[in-house]
């Protein structure tokens, strides 16, 4: 059943239908405001406003009284729903009440923290440290050539230091056939983007000048760097979400361990069999 065609079949019975006004004598309507009552359970506007807030946003685009009516028709059948098995509830029922409370007060607790450390300044001072002021990174021309074994890469090796094109034998040897088909060209790429033994190779290895054998995981590579720049540094806004991430999980961590380093921990469950955690059956003892 979809999430929330229970609450839109509502709305149809609602469409039309205006919710009267409270009496102008009336004190203000609060989050306290009871709206109606199910067999003496209150339901207040509050819990209304974050049924709304819990809509997609092409939904909370309605009209008012539309949403009023169904939110509430939608909160009754739900207390008289709630009501039907409250005798019935189970350990498994107070345990998942107990998480989901505790999830949503912890998500609470680190969207405010993340919303007060990520800004204009937090984010500038962020790109000035990692980009502006930093030194620039170098990007590499290069091109190569896979074969399968130590052995052919240096037959390959012994073929260029005695003079053969670099280009025709990788088209003709590779077994990167994307790139063989333009004579092991790579293009340009910087630091981070290769696997490591093959990237220490490029780095360490002067313009036009041909690599011995390299082995990474893909097999054995000879590589040719041809030519070595600065790369052009981002934008700000280009790295806007990149530095917004890093901020975000340095403040995180950086809470975590102030507020687990000053609560008093106590850890009995370490010597439980952790297979436990698959005996789904300890919910309903």
């Amino acid at each position: 059943m979809a999430k929330h065609s229970g609450f839109l079949a509502g709305l149809v019975l609602a469409c039309g239908m205006a919710v009267p006004a409270l009496a102008q004598d009336e004190a203000a309507p609060t989050a306290d405001t009871v709206v109606a009552t199910v067999n003496g359970t209150e339901i207040t506007l509050g819990e209304l406003i974050i049924l709304r807030e819990k809509l997609p946003a092409q939904y909370q685009a309605l009209p008012d009284d539309m949403l009023f009516k169904g939110l509430m028709d939608q909160a009754i059948q739900q207390a008289t729903l709630e009501q039907s098995v409250e005798a019935e509830k189970t350990k498994r029922d107070e345990i998942w009440m107990r998480t989901d409370a505790r999830s949503y007060m912890a998500g609470k607790a680190l969207q405010a923290l993340v919303e007060a450390a990520v800004n204009d300044a937090s984010l500038q001072a962020a790109y000035d440290a990692k980009y502006a002021n930093a030194p620039a990174q170098k990007e590499y021309s290069a091109q190569h050539i896979l074969v399968d074994s130590e052995e052919k890469a240096k037959e390959l090796k012994a073929q260029i230091d005695g003079g053969a094109d670099f280009g025709e034998l990788a088209k003709a040897n590779s077994s990167d056939t994307g790139s063989a088909v333009n004579g092991g060209d790579l293009g340009w790429f910087g630091l981070g983007m290769m696997v490591k033994p093959f990237e220490d190779a490029v780095v360490a290895a002067a313009p036009g000048s041909v690599s011995d054998p390299v082995q990474t995981d893909f097999g054995w590579h000879l590589i040719k760097v041809n030519e070595v720049r600065d790369a052009a540094k981002p934008t700000i806004d280009e790295v806007r979400d990149e530095l917004a991430a890093e901020i975000e999980q340095t403040v995180v961590e950086a809470k975590l361990a102030e507020l687990t380093g000053a609560a008093e921990i106590t850890r009995p469950g370490d010597g439980l069999d952790p297979a436990l955690l698959r005996d789904a059956t300890l919910l309903d003892k």
